[in-house]
C-alpha cells in the first residue's frame, strides 16, 4: 500500500497495528528489488500488521523527518515510535524480524 506525506501519521503512527514502512524511490534498483516481497508480507500480514511504501521523491517531508538517507529505508513502527530501522536489500526473514519486534513492543504496552 503507497502511503504520503499527508496519510503518514494517520497510516503509521495512529495505526492499531504494528506497521513496516518501506521508504524507496523509482531510480533505485535494490528498491525495485525488493517491491516483491514488500507486496508479499502486505499481503500475508493483512489484519495482524501494516506493510506500507512511501516514495522519498514524492514524499520529501516524511523523508526529511525520518532522516532518510539511502534507500531502501526500512522503519517499523509501533504505538507510533520508531522500532528498529535497516537500509538496503533485506531478506524476507530480516523484515519479518523487524515486523515481529514492532509487534512485541505493542504487546509489551
Amino acid at each position: 500500500m503507497q502511503i504520503t506525506d499527508e496519510s503518514f501519521e494517520d497510516d503509521v503512527l495512529k495505526s492499531e497495528r504494528p506497521v513496516l514502512v518501506d521508504f524507496w524511490a523509482s531510480w533505485c534498483p535494490p528498491c525495485k528489488m525488493m517491491q516483491p516481497v514488500v507486496d508479499r508480507l502486505h499481503e500475508e500480514l493483512t489484519g495482524t500488521a501494516e506493510v506500507v511504501s512511501i516514495n522519498i521523491d514524492q514524499n520529501p517531508q516524511t523523508a526529511a523527518k525520518y532522516n532518510i538517507s539511502g534507500v531502501p529505508t526500512f522503519v517499523s513502527f509501533s504505538n507510533g515510535q520508531e522500532i528498529t530501522r535497516k537500509t538496503g536489500a533485506l531478506t524476507e526473514n530480516q523484515l519479518r524480524k523487524m515486523i515481529d519486534a514492532a509487534s512485541e513492543q505493542k504487546q509489551a504496552a
